[in-house]
């Protein structure tokens, strides 16, 4: 067997890998299988290991190899790399307040409120940036009527702009059919682009829709960009309000504070008489501030052609802003920036693997 390796040279060492000291450890039982450790470092060739094999095959009596192939210069196993640390959550002064809004699950309007708030906000004067990080779902191109791709000058992609807010959306960029089918590390470039990538200027809010849950986007967002707090969008019924519990909690274990809880569909505003409904089961937002121990920052009233407007580009804040749900978002509007005030950007704490 010796003779046979004895014929298969290293081009590294110019000389036969036996004579090199790249095989160790052979050994062989009765039943003719033989096994052996081969040191191969990167700078041999891969193939140099099949021809070891093949030469050991050829011997007279072999039944069977196994070889252990080792890549160190002293044939122990190479430890298993460490995994690359997290990145680094960056600082951005030029976006202002850094807001993401949430919600434990779909179909509570998380959306709208982020629409409204943003077009509120832009309308009390202030500069506004609202990234639609719904990388599966996203809603805020038809929300605010616009559905063009944007441009690419000097490197940065320029933010399309309506109501005085500054937009960026995956909805933009891909076509409307198109499904999103992507896995983590594809969401989190995504979302570094659009923080990166887009030329938001000097902004004073930047809000960011999330996705329901407490997925791919909500633990990219904490990673790339210091969040100055986050809302939690519920609506009155239990399970939502689970829902959304598990959602703070989530940005609490990484490091950021929750900022307050909106209330959506909170109760139904009849358009000819006026009268308050409590459609859902009434409370649930106010629990769970109360379970979290922080404000309940707006009830927002459920109100007849809402959604048609939605589906117009038009927010209700600046198509109908004297009505019940069109004053109940301004004055939202109006809370956050008071509870933002003086807000300094959180320092994240690594999630779990």
């Amino acid at each position: 067997m010796e003779h046979a390796l004895e014929h298969v040279t290293s081009p590294r060492h110019g000389r036969d890998i036996l004579a090199a000291g790249m095989v160790r450890d052979i050994a062989v039982d009765p039943a003719g299988a033989v096994t052996l450790t081969f040191v191969l470092t990167r700078e041999d060739p891969g193939s140099l290991a099949r021809q070891a094999r093949k030469a050991v095959e050829g011997v007279a009596g072999v039944t069977a190899v196994k070889m252990n192939v080792v890549d160190t210069a002293d044939g122990a196993p190479r430890a298993p790399a460490a995994p690359p640390p997290p990145p680094t959550a960056d600082e951005m002064p030029a976006l202002g307040k850094v807001l993401a809004i949430s919600s434990g699950k779909g179909g509570v309007g998380k959306s709208t409120v982020s629409a409204n708030l943003a077009a509120a906000l832009a309308r009390d004067g202030h500069r506004v940036g609202l990234m639609d990080a719904d990388i599966y779902g996203p809603n805020i191109p038809r929300m605010f009527g616009r559905n063009e791709k944007p441009d690419v000058q000097g490197g940065k992609i320029q933010p399309l702009e309506a109501h005085g807010v500054k937009l960026m959306s995956l909805g933009f960029i891909v076509e409307r059919d198109a499904p999103a089918i992507w896995r983590g590390p594809i969401i989190m470039k995504i979302i570094g682009q659009f923080l990166r990538d887009v030329a938001w200027g000097e902004l004073d809010y930047f809000l960011v829709d999330l996705p329901p849950g407490t997925g791919d986007a909500q633990l990219s967002l904490t990673q790339i960009v210091r969040l100055h707090g986050a809302i939690i969008v519920t609506t009155p019924q239990e399970m939502a309000v689970g829902d959304s519990l598990r959602g703070a909690k989530m940005f609490e274990r990484v490091g950021v504070s929750v900022i307050g809880i909106v209330e959506n569909m909170s109760y139904f505003v009849c358009p000819h008489c006026h009268e308050h409904s409590d459609v859902f089961l009434a409370g649930g937002g106010s629990r769970l501030a109360a379970e979290l121990g922080v404000p309940l920052l707006g009830q927002i009233p459920l109100q007849a052609g809402m959604a048609e407007l939605a589906d117009r580009g038009e927010p209700i804040v600046v198509s109908q802003p004297d009505s019940p749900a069109g004053v109940a978002l301004r004055d939202l509007a109006r809370t956050v920036v008071t509870r933002a005030t003086g807000l300094s950007a959180a320092v994240p704490i690594t999630a779990p693997r």
